[in-house]
């Protein structure tokens, strides 16, 4: 950058020297004039009323009357001012060359304070826990924007300077006042048209005023409503905070929806081709969001669970610990974090544990499924899982622990003990405790919960099964020995 600024000083300071080249070109290219003493001496010849006239009044008169000698004497005048003009403009060319090059060592001395100061006293930049930006990347960006800055000033101070020197010389005065016009034009356009805005900008400050008084009152009575202190009949003290901001948004969509025809350069062309594209770009883009969002509105209001309650999700269990307009997210016992986009929440199955410890319900019931052998009366499994549940902490005891027998089967009974708590984020707790003191219950009576299990591997119905010979002979001995005692039972019923 810094070569790039002295080629272009250089470039300057060439077409300056190269100036009085051309003055002298188009001095050369004028019509050929006789001396001073023989124009006066033809004009004194000519004129017979001032033949007593000085020369000097001679001179004067030949000046006025004839315009090749005027030319001559202005174009010495012209010469002798050029020089002076060539050291103007050089002289504005070396200030400014003196006064970048202070200026660039003054942004060379304030970038290495600023670093030295950033190091011990800039801290990065945090949201919460999440960091944006370390001390090194802030350091960097500032340093950044402090040479854009240099860079600018720099061009700001050439871009004057070229006008400068051109207005000096009338070959390049049209010019000169051109390149001015670029910077001046702007400036003008920005001035006048921030004057011609401020009955707009006074009237949109007035719109956003009353816009932000309206939403705090909103807000206040969302607060009051969460808080339970303002009751409105049939409105959910959960529902107060979406309601709060669905209104604000749709406040903030009108707002800009009326401070738009105020806005500068709103009627033109361009600016509504770009909120269309805008628009365009929004809707395709965020489908899926706007799925999200308008079904966690749905499930808002639907109210199937709230923070803190113990739910399922498409069979995973845990607590409710976020809610939003686009995600809902659960934590396990395992402390495992679930996160459910609203449209998946909308058309699930959803199971709330924590509306059956309301005040006006019994509970939730836990239960537990044993089979057992039929060989054991039924009254004592019942006492026994019945007292298994009484002992185990977190259970009501009103209402009672029950038994239920769910089936019969071929070999055992199937029963199911029942008991209720209110203690939803103990379950897995309560579970673990209910099949300790059913276990313990059981080996107390002596009884085995194992129960036994057969397997029977038949051969292949395409398979022809040969016993073997040792089988053979096992079957015929049992066959001689059942057909001889059966001979003697038959003689010794005879009489």
């Amino acid at each position: 950058m810094k070569g790039t600024i002295y080629r272009i000083f250089f470039v300057l300071l060439c077409g300056i020297l190269l100036l009085p080249g051309v003055f002298a070109q188009e001095g050369a290219a004028s019509p050929e004039v006789e001396p001073p003493d023989t124009a006066v001496s033809e004009a004194a010849e000519d004129s017979t009323d001032s033949t007593s006239t000085s020369a000097e009044t001679v001179w004067e008169k030949a000046v006025e009357e004839n315009p090749v000698v005027r030319t001559v004497e202005e174009g010495g005048e012209a010469r002798m001012g050029l020089w002076s003009k060539l050291g103007i403009a050089l002289g504005v060319v070396v200030l400014q060359i003196f006064i970048i090059w202070l200026v660039w060592q003054l942004f060379k001395v304030f970038a290495r304070r600023l670093g030295d100061y950033g190091k011990a006293h800039i801290k990065p930049l945090k949201i919460k826990k999440f960091k944006l930006l370390d001390t090194p990347q802030i350091l960097k960006m500032l340093l950044f924007f402090l040479r854009l800055l240099k860079y600018l000033v720099t061009a700001f101070q050439l871009f004057i300077t070229v006008p400068i020197v051109f207005s000096l010389f009338p070959a390049t005065e049209k010019l000169a006042s051109i390149l001015f016009g670029y910077i001046r034009t702007p400036f003008k356009n920005i001035l006048f048209g921030t004057i011609a805005y401020i009955p707009n900008l006074i009237t949109i400050v007035v719109i956003v005023f009353v816009t932000r008084y309206v939403i705090r009152g909103l807000k206040f009575f969302s607060t009051q409503i969460q808080r339970e202190k303002l009751v409105i009949p049939g409105f959910y003290p959960d529902w107060a905070s979406p309601t709060f901001n669905i209104l604000r948004v749709l406040l903030w969509a009108f707002t800009v929806a009326i401070i738009y025809p105020y806005l500068p350069g709103s009627e033109s062309r361009i600016f509504q081709g770009v909120s269309v594209f805008v628009g365009i770009i929004f809707s395709l883009g965020s489908s899926s969001a706007i799925g999200n969002l308008v079904a966690g509105l749905v499930v808002t209001y639907m109210r199937p669970f709230k923070i803190g309650d113990r739910i399922q999700i498409q069979g995973n269990t845990g607590i409710l610990v976020e809610k939003t307009l686009m995600v809902v997210r659960i934590k396990t016992h395992k402390n495992e974090y679930i996160t459910f986009p609203n449209l998946q929440v909308l058309s699930a199955s959803i199971i709330n544990y924590n509306t059956s410890s309301d005040e006006d319900e019994e509970g939730l019931v836990l239960y537990a499924d044993i089979t057992f052998g039929y060989g054991t009366p039924w009254k004592l499994v019942h006492e026994i899982l019945i007292e298994a549940a009484s002992k185990t902490g977190h259970v009501l005891q009103s209402p009672k622990p029950f038994v239920l027998q769910t089936a019969l089967h071929d070999f055992y009974c199937h029963y199911q003990i029942n008991c209720f708590t209110k203690e939803i984020d103990r379950v897995p707790a309560i579970y673990s405790e209910l099949f300790q003191n059913i276990q313990d219950g059981f080996h107390a009576q002596g009884l085995d919960l194992t129960a036994p299990q057969f397997r029977i591997n038949l051969p292949p119905e395409s398979a022809i099964y040969t016993p073997p010979a040792e089988t053979k002979a096992a079957v015929k001995a049992v066959r001689r020995r059942n057909g001889s005692r059966s001979g003697a039972e038959d003689s010794a019923e005879k009489p």
